[in-house]
């Protein structure tokens, strides 16, 4: 089944379920089947608007009319409820229904508001989340299995912001970098390793 037709499905599902008296009809439908009559006297609302619901819940597959006699009677489809509930709450459904979101939006704003089109950092965010973009893009000039000295790192950093010191201790402090205590190497921690 394709994300598509699954957001849909989930969208039919909740939208079924987002209303007050949609609720009280699976409770009572849940109890024993019931009539639109039955029910609209129930909810004290109007035969129509008991239809109009039951409509939004049969085209989730929540509900199933079946004749007998001269009256419907509607039951809870139990079995596709459960079903809906536990494949949405599966922990490894529910990162797919973020299947087509640009996950890189916030942080190609962020470098839009802070660096420059030649790629300079042209201030440093006080919030933390876009000092954290700011220093995952800085970071990726920096060599993984490489050792730096103080000066080659320098180096390195100046080409994105003359604060070549505050680089250097947000990537320490952000464990993206580690040193030698004494201050003569410094290297790029990979993600794994912390």
């Amino acid at each position: 089944m394709s994300e598509e037709i699954e957001i849909k499905q989930y969208q039919t599902f909740f939208k079924a379920l987002a209303d007050a008296n949609r609720l009280k009809i699976i409770g009572l439908l849940a109890q024993h089947p019931c009539t639109v009559e039955q029910l609209a006297a129930l909810l004290n609302v109007k035969p129509s608007t008991v239809s109009h619901h039951l409509a939004r819940l049969s085209e989730a597959g929540l509900v199933r009319a079946e004749a007998d006699g001269h009256y419907f009677y509607y039951s809870l489809q139990l079995d596709i409820l459960q079903k809906m509930s536990r494949q949405l709450l599966a922990e490894e459904n529910l990162p797919r229904l973020a299947g087509d979101v640009d996950r890189d939006a916030y942080d190609r704003k962020v470098l839009a508001a802070f660096t420059d089109e030649a790629g300079c950092v042209i201030a440093f965010p006080t919030q933390e989340k876009k000092l954290l973009v700011i220093l995952r893009y800085v970071i990726q000039a920096v060599e993984y299995g490489r050792r730096y000295t103080e000066k080659d790192l320098n180096e390195v950093l100046s080409r994105f912001h003359e604060d070549t010191a505050f680089l250097r201790r947000s990537f320490i402090e952000y464990h993206m970098m580690e040193r030698e205590s004494n201050g003569s190497a410094y290297w790029r921690v990979s993600a794994e390793d912390h």
